[in-house]
């Protein structure tokens, strides 16, 4: 029913008079020929393939960052990553990844920096609760460190017997723990 379309072999035809099939030119004419095509394409408003490509690569990188970076569901933001082919958009969404923590650390240090500023603003206050509190809390910013508690841990060596009657002594001290002889072994000293 369809085979005149499986067989459909149309006849090329000269267009104009000015159709030369490539056989018949030599390497300048159809060097020529493919740039006038190009042109007409142009003229026409075709998109060139690569441009498409590299549009939709970008868009892939722009959904795949998107879904990272709004903490979308697992599944969603693989399938995003996983549309991404070209390496161009894979260093395109890596750029974005960048700019974005950069961005958000220095935010984080201007809210930081904002923040001081209002506390040492309020050490000012008339009332003595606020300026107290404002004092208190600059006092434990990192660069002050005025309130920070150090905790010194000293390492000592120890043998294993030591280490043993040290645990010894605290299980006596919170347990009651007596030391318990093992009744098989003096039995064989005995005999």
């Amino acid at each position: 029913m369809l085979d005149h379309l499986i067989n459909f072999e149309p006849e090329v035809q000269a267009h104009a008079g000015n159709f030369v099939p490539m056989e018949k030119t030599d390497p300048a004419d159809a060097v020529d020929g493919m740039v006038k095509t190009v042109d007409w394409l142009k003229e026409l408003g075709a998109v060139d393939t690569d441009t498409l490509v590299n549009e939709a690569q970008s868009q892939a990188a722009r959904t795949a960052f998107t879904n990272i970076v709004t903490a979308k569901p697992a599944e969603m933001t693989h399938t995003s990553l996983a549309n991404i082919k070209t390496p161009e958009a894979v260093q395109r969404l890596v750029g974005m990844l960048s700019a974005y923590d950069w961005e958000f650390v220095q935010q984080a240090k201007e809210i930081r920096g904002y923040t001081v500023a209002k506390l040492v603003e309020e050490t000012e206050h008339p009332n003595a609760n606020i300026r107290l509190k404002a004092l208190g809390l600059l006092g434990k910013v990192t660069e002050v460190g005025l309130f920070t508690e150090k905790i010194e841990v000293k390492k000592t060596e120890l043998s294993d017997v030591e280490l043993e009657s040290r645990i010894k002594e605290k299980l006596n001290r919170f347990m009651g723990v007596i030391d318990v002889v093992d009744v098989s072994e003096e039995g064989a000293d005995e005999a």
